[in-house]
Formats: structure tokens, sequence, C-alpha cells
């Protein structure tokens, strides 16, 4: 009877034995993969655009790693449940379910420590993840606040100068309305002189008009080449304005470009630094993990 209960503690003890061989290779290989990422982070934060790669390459390995912890529950759960159907078919069914039990749990208990890890180093990824976009955007805005700034003081600028600029057109007008008043009156005065005149000389009232008409077409043809001269440079002097504003902004844009460089290079400097510093802490510790199960064996 003892025999014979001792016999199914052998297979059972064999596939306890199993899953607690089974996560050293894949710890093993989490770990390299995360030495292979941590090593092309170094060099991706010294190149300032390697980061995204080191990232996904993390988000591998955790996935490669859940897949490993899922198909060890998935063996330990089989292993349990052909445990104890074998154990049905024994003597002491109940010493052999209880031992069945004791090994599933423990292999399951390993899992969920190993589940627990994996599941702190996402949080931590996730984190940083969210940390370092929010910093981006920080640095991205605080990098556009000058440039919106100047735009919006050269914005201000502008509309000031054309309302000055009106203002000076409407005191112009004003000041010039008692004059044309007197010219619009000598003009008139002027008709009429001139009108007494044709008739003394024995001109015709239409040929009066017919000259009257030539001489208004003179007058508006002057006006209008006057007119058309005078809107030439207007524009003219609003395309020298436009002008000269186009090559302000380019020397804005290039001046902020230039900080905007040397903030993204600062940045990835320091970035670097500190990837650098959480890497050494992370081999410190993994080394004194390390020592301590060498200890502990």
């Amino acid at each position: 009877m003892a025999q014979s209960a001792a016999q199914p503690a052998a297979p059972l003890g064999s596939s306890a034995t199993l899953p607690a061989g089974a996560p050293a290779p894949a710890a093993a290989s989490g770990a390299q993969a995360k030495g292979a990422t941590d090593g092309t982070g170094i060099a991706g934060a010294a190149n300032g655009a390697d980061a995204a790669s080191d990232t996904a390459s993390l988000h591998s390995a955790f996935e490669a790693r859940q897949r490993v912890l899922d198909q060890r529950s998935e063996e330990n759960n089989y292993r349990y449940a052909v445990a104890e159907h074998d154990c049905y078919s024994k003597f002491f069914v109940n010493h052999c379910l209880n031992k069945a039990r004791d090994s599933m749990r423990s292999v399951q208990a390993d899992i969920r420590k190993e589940q627990l890890a994996l599941d702190g180093e996402q949080r931590t990824l996730r984190a940083r993840e969210r940390d370092e976009r929010a910093a981006l955007k920080r640095a991205q805005d605080e990098a556009g606040a000058p440039q919106r700034a100047a735009q919006d003081a050269r914005n201000a600028q502008a509309y000031e100068e054309k309302q000055r600029q009106h203002q000076l057109d409407q005191a112009q007008r004003n000041a010039e309305a008692p004059q044309r008043s007197a010219n619009e009156q000598a003009y008139q005065e002027k008709q009429r002189q001139h009108a007494l005149d044709q008739a003394q000389r024995g001109i015709s009232p239409s040929q009066a008009a017919t000259n009257q008409k030539a001489y208004d077409q003179k007058q508006s043809d002057f006006q209008r080449k006057l007119e058309e001269a005078r809107q030439q440079g207007a524009q003219k002097a609003q395309e020298r304005v436009q002008k000269q504003q186009s090559f302000e902004k380019k020397q804005a844009d290039a001046t902020q470009h230039k900080a905007d460089v040397e903030a993204r290079q600062k940045q990835a400097a320091e970035k670097a630094e500190q990837k650098r510093q959480e890497q050494l802490k992370e081999q410190q510790e993994l080394e004194q993990q390390k020592k301590q199960q060498q200890q502990q064996q």
C-alpha cells in the first residue's frame, strides 16, 4: 500500500520540478532581452533617435515573458488535472490529491510572483513613457512660446501701426477739407468766368459744351493717371514692407530653430545621462540579486 501511494509521488514530483526549472531559461532570456535593449537604449539616447526602438524592444520582451508565464500556467493546470485523474486510481486518494494540489500551488505561487514582477516593470515603463511624453510636450510648448510671443508682438505692432496710419489719414483729410472746399469754389468760379469769356468771344453754347466736355475728359484722364501712379506707389511701398517683414520673420525663425536644436541636444544629453544612471543602477541590482541567489544556493 505504501509503495502504491509512493509511486504517484515520483511522477508528480518530477512534473512539479519542471515548472520550477522552466522559469530559469525564461528569466534568463528576459534578462538577456532586457540587457540587449538596455545596450541599444544607450546608443539610442546618445543619437537621440533610437528611443522608440528601445521602447518597442522592451514591450516585445514583456510580451515574450508574458507568453512564457501563460504557457507555464496552462501546463501547470494540465499537469494538475492529469495528476488528479491518476490519483483516483490510487489507494491513498486523498493523500495523492493533497500532494498534487500542493505541487500545483507551489508552481502557481512561483508564476504569480513572476507575474507581479512583470506587471510592476510594465507599470514602470508606462509611467516613464507617460512622463517622457509630458516632458516632450512641455519642452515643445516652452520652445514655441518665444515664437508665439514674437508673432503676437508683431501682430499687435502691425495693428497699432494701421490704427496710427488711419488716424493720420483721417486727420489729413480733415485738414484738407477747407482747402478742397476752396478749390471747388475756385473751380466753379473759373467755370463761370470761362463761360462768360466764351460768350464774349461768340462761341456757341454747343461748341462751349463740346469744349467743356473735352476739358473735363482731359481732367478725368489726368486724375485717373494720377490715381494709378498713387496706387502703384502705395503697392510698391506695401511690397517693401512685406519683404521687410518676411526677412524679419526668416531671421526670427532661424534664431528660434537654432534655439530649438540646442534645446533638443541638451535634452537628449540629459536623457542619455539619466538613462545611463538608471541602467547602471539596474545592473548593480541584478548583480546583487545574482550574488544573493548564489549565496542562498
